[in-house]
Parts: C-alpha cells; structure tokens; sequence
C-alpha cells in the first residue's frame, strides 16, 4: 500500500478576504489553527473553495506558505496546484512544495478537455516531476471531462498518485474504482451529500465544503464511518442534507463565505466574477444552520 496522506476529514479552505478583496492573511492563520483546534484531519489549500482561479501567482503561494506556517507540522497541507496547462502546474507544484505542501490536489484539465489518454500523458508528465503524492481531483461539471475508472487504473501504477477527490456524483463509477484499483488509490469524496455513501464503498473520508462551517461534526462524521458505525454514520450524513443542499444553492464558495460571516467568522466578500447570494437564499442558508444548531 502506499503512504496514505490522511484519513476522515479534510476541509477545502475558503480563502479569506479583506473589504476590498484582497487577501486577509491574517484570518487565514486564524481559520487554520481554528480548523486545527476542531479536530480537522487535513487541510486543502488553494482549491475551487479557496477561490484559486482568481489568486495571482503570488498571493497563491502566499497562501500555501502562510497556511503551512500556520498549521506547523500538526496536519497536512493540501496545496491545490491543478492548471490546465501542464508546465505551468509543474511550476506550481515545485514552488508549493519548496514552501512547504505536503500534497499536491490536481484538478482534471478544464477547457481544453483533452482525451483519456491526455489524462494519462498530463498526469504522468507531472508525476516525473514532482517528489510530493498527488490527489487526482474529478469535477466533470466544472471541467467538462470526467476521469475514467479505466484510467485511475493506469495512473495508479504510479507511486506518487496516491488518492481522488470524487466529485462526478456517480457512485457506480465510484465502485468501479475501487475494483480496477483496489488499495493502489485511495478514494476522498468531493461532494459532501455523499461522504457516507463513498465511504461504504471503500472511500476513506472526505474533501469538505462543509467542514468550513462544522469541523468537528464533520470529521465525527468521518470517524464514525471509519470505526465501522454506518448507523451513526448515516444518520449524521441525514442530519445535515438540508445544510450541504444550502452551502451548495449558489454557486461555491459563495454561500460557505455567506455562512461562515453569519456565524461571524469573518471570512470577508467572494471575488468577481463571483457575487454575492440572492437574499432569499441567504434566509434559507440562515435557517438551515440554525436546523444543526450552527448557532
């Protein structure tokens, strides 16, 4: 088996904001020694939550260094560095991990929607150049390709493609996986409607949204399905449907951002193009956190 990066719960950071949309690092240290504190098991920097499609080069590494500073060795550090440019992830990839990273979370390619065996070569390419494990991430409804179960199978093969974030919604693609790969890839879910789901079938935790707002019911959630308890489990998983639904109504991370500043965590504005939630989604999102006594 190969090293595993972590087990049960890691939160896909949001990346704080000042007033006029720059980077509140500040916040950032405070949010990942509060994360921490919970009892979170990993954290993801940099990713879709994050807002990294509008991070400067700069404030991106900024970002992974001020967190890995921040979370002093106590849990891994997760840096997103997917591009649909293969050099340029490379590049990120080797300046994350003189920072610090201890992983690499590598979205599909998006736009370009390359072939499966594109996959294969882009991965593999990166792979040769990189010394820290990567996490494949398959997000179809934001890429516009879907990694193929066939085509875990291949990458697998290599020893520092260690896990996937599995967010293409198919739970039948998702046990295909694991029957091609077996303990050669380690399964995360992507979507937090399904971390029990996926967890039942050989997943072993979960790359939250929602653990920005409940990290420690969140990674409860994980343990339990961990300790083999899917009764608890499962009902945990029912418990806070009406919540993810929420912190999914609107585009993410517009409506964690929204939830984190009501429960006063000060996390600041969503940057452009992104905007701000309508304010009837706004009284649901107020009312489901309310539902899991969020406040």
């Amino acid at each position: 088996m190969k090293k595993r990066i972590f087990t049960g719960a890691a939160t896909a950071l949001v990346t704080p904001m000042n007033e006029d949309f720059s980077v509140n690092y500040e916040r950032l240290e405070g949010l990942v020694k509060e994360q921490i504190e919970a009892g979170i098991d990993a954290l993801v920097i940099c990713g879709t939550t994050g807002e990294k499609s509008t991070l400067r080069y700069d404030e991106h590494l900024k970002v992974i260094e001020r967190s890995v500073i921040a979370a002093d060795g106590k849990v891994p550090i997760i840096a997103g560095t997917g591009s649909n440019d293969t050099v340029y992830s490379v590049e990120l990839c080797n300046d994350a991990e003189k920072i610090g990273a201890d992983a690499f979370l590598m979205v599909a390619p998006y736009y370009n929607k390359t072939s499966q065996e594109g996959l294969v070569a882009h991965y593999s390419y990166i792979s040769d150049r990189v010394n820290k494990p990567i996490i494949l991430y398959n997000v179809p409804s934001r890429t516009g390709v879907a990694i193929k179960p066939e085509t875990y199978k291949e990458l697998s093969k290599r020893e520092n493609i260690v896990a996937v974030k599995e967010a293409n919604g198919d739970l039948s693609s998702v046990a295909k996986t694991k029957y091609l790969c077996g303990d050669d890839l380690d399964i995360y879910s992507g979507n937090d409607d399904q971390i029990i789901p996926i967890m039942s079938l050989g997943g072993i935790g979960v790359i939250s949204v929602l653990s920005n707002v409940l990290p420690k019911e969140t990674h409860e959630l994980c343990k339990a399905a961990l300790d083999g308890d899917f009764a608890k489990a499962g009902a945990l998983q029912v418990k806070y449907t009406g919540l993810i639904e929420a912190l999914f109504s609107d585009v993410n991370p517009i409506p964690v951002k929204e939830a984190m500043n009501i429960l006063g965590l000060g996390v600041g504005p969503v940057r452009l193009p992104l905007y701000p939630m309508k304010d009837a989604l706004k009284e649901n999102l107020i009312a489901k956190l309310k539902e899991v006594g969020a406040f």
